[in-house]
């Protein structure tokens, strides 16, 4: 009873705050949501049930689906827990999910492999575009047979036809990065390979 309690107070709270922040009064959402303004104030303070009509109702009037006014408030989606790929001197925080806006990706990357020598056979390409922000230290961009220090405060955008890897200068750097889905799969989800030095991924067999 009492987690049902809280998500019946949470939905309550979240009806007035997306109302208030739409600059919506009390009549202005109710005639939306063909409902009188009397049943929206006893919802919104708790003196009265809220039937699954009312929800549809108002969750229409406010343009968002059911299911996100509704949502189970989840403890385990607050914390970011980074993943560590310490052979390769990375470690990622993914900010976004599938649900990123745009069908985009920001993570955060902590990048302690260190500028040398880069072949390339540490470089890999994928389709799109990449975009990252140095948020401490320095970053080495390899792109092609260009090298490009990025300094904390500056950003960098580029095309990864191109082949390309990123080092850190004289410590960890750290990034904050913006990835399509190609980048996505490419630098997440293939251990995160040739970001961290690696080579690309050879693409699936199509059978």
């Amino acid at each position: 009873m009492e987690q049902e309690t809280t998500l019946d107070a949470t939905v309550r709270t979240r009806i007035r705050s997306l109302r208030k922040a739409r600059g919506w009064s009390l009549d202005n959402l109710a005639d939306r949501a063909d409902i009188s303004p009397s049943q929206l104030s006893r919802i919104e303070t708790g003196h009265r049930r809220i039937s699954l009509d009312q929800l549809s109702a108002i969750a229409e009037a406010l343009g968002i689906s059911l299911d996100q006014l509704v949502e189970s408030p989840q403890d385990s989606d607050v914390v970011i827990r980074p993943e560590k790929d310490e052979h390769r001197g990375l470690t990622t925080w993914l900010l976004t999910g599938d649900d990123g806006p745009q069908g985009l990706t920001v993570a955060k990357m902590r990048i302690t492999a260190q500028a040398g020598d880069v072949g390339p056979g540490d470089m890999g390409v994928h389709p799109g575009r990449d975009w990252f922000t140095v948020l401490s230290g320095t970053v080495v961009l390899y792109l092609g047979e260009r090298v490009i220090r990025v300094e904390a405060g500056q950003a960098a955008s580029f095309s990864t036809m191109t082949p390309h890897t990123i080092r850190a200068d004289h410590g960890p750097a750290e990034a904050l990065c913006i990835l399509d889905h190609n980048g996505q799969r490419t630098h997440l989800q293939a251990s995160s390979r040739h970001l961290s030095g690696g080579s690309a991924p050879e693409p699936a067999d199509p059978r």
